[in-house]
């Protein structure tokens, strides 16, 4: 074979070779470009999530609750909490907040202040508590308002009371409050709802007010604004827990299935649906603030 034979074929070989390495190269600069976009679209829609609920549900409007029945309902804003109250039972329909991670790091000490709110008709004395066997049991805690001297003060109100066995009130439930400011300080917001299960019969009232005593109780918590929002729901009797908190955690859905009520209804419908649709109590349970 002559040599000129020899270098054309080689060059051809060479040629094709160059061809095959420059279409591999075009089609992985397809994938990454297809890769791209699929991951920009992503974060697009992730923050769009976001944007949406910061657009559609202030968290005033994500701290109202609406009621299938018709009992008896005052609705009452105060500092840090608002509430619907039943001046017919002398205690909360139920009571919400927005509690964040700045004011978690209140530092204002307790001072119990325990009083009628003489603003709000129906509402409890202090002794009507008195030699009951109950605790006086916030709804929303004083540990939530040490940021403001007021929110502090009026969680005191007995507008917030509910009769609650100590078993409950400094056992499982006392748990729960504080891992509400956990989870406060790891999402820097979240959305509490709480209150008795009104539901159930009322087979006991105390005092000379004669204020109901709930069966049951129930906490929703929402966290709206982080990546992929997140709710989960607790329903607890009145006395021991048996299996804490895992036992009693529920889905917000279950949690209106029991208690006739309607939890952030401003949410976007497609949002709302999935977050009380969980039940994902351990994934809540293992959080941890990012250092």
């Amino acid at each position: 074979m002559s040599k000129v034979k020899k270098n054309t074929r080689s060059r051809r070989k060479s040629q094709k070779g160059n061809k095959m390495i420059r279409c591999i190269m075009w089609f992985l600069t397809l994938v990454v470009v297809a890769l791209g976009g699929w991951y920009f679209s992503d974060c697009v829609a992730i923050d769009e999530v976001a944007k949406k609920i910061r657009l559609t549900s202030s968290s005033h409007e994500l701290l109202m609750v609406a009621k299938e029945n018709s009992q008896s309902e005052e609705i009452v804003n105060y500092e840090g909490m608002t509430l619907s109250f039943n001046k017919d039972l002398h205690i909360p329909n139920w009571v919400s907040w927005e509690l964040t991670a700045t004011e978690v790091a209140g530092a204002l000490p307790r001072k119990d202040n325990f009083r009628s709110d003489d603003n709000v008709a129906g509402s409890a004395e202090k002794w009507d508590y008195s030699y009951s066997g109950y605790d006086r049991g916030h709804m929303a805690p004083a540990g939530d308002m040490k940021w403001s001297k007021k929110a502090m003060d009026e969680s005191f109100y007995m507008t917030n009371m509910c009769p609650q066995a100590k078993t409950l009130n400094t056992g499982a439930w006392k748990r729960l409050e504080e891992k509400c400011r956990q989870w406060a300080e790891i999402d820097s917001a979240i959305i509490i709802v709480c209150g008795p299960v009104l539901t159930d019969p009322i087979e006991e009232y105390i005092g000379d007010s004669r204020v109901a005593v709930p069966q049951r109780f129930f906490k929703v918590i929402l966290s709206p604004y982080v990546e992929s929002p997140r709710g989960i729901g607790f329903i607890m009797p009145n006395g021991k827990v048996t299996g804490g908190m895992q036992a009693s955690a529920a889905s917000i859905d279950e949690v209106e299935r029991i208690t006739g009520l309607d939890f952030f209804s401003s949410l976007p419908d497609e949002i709302e649906n999935e977050v009380e649709s969980q039940c994902r109590f351990h994934y809540w349970s293992t959080l941890k603030k990012k250092k």
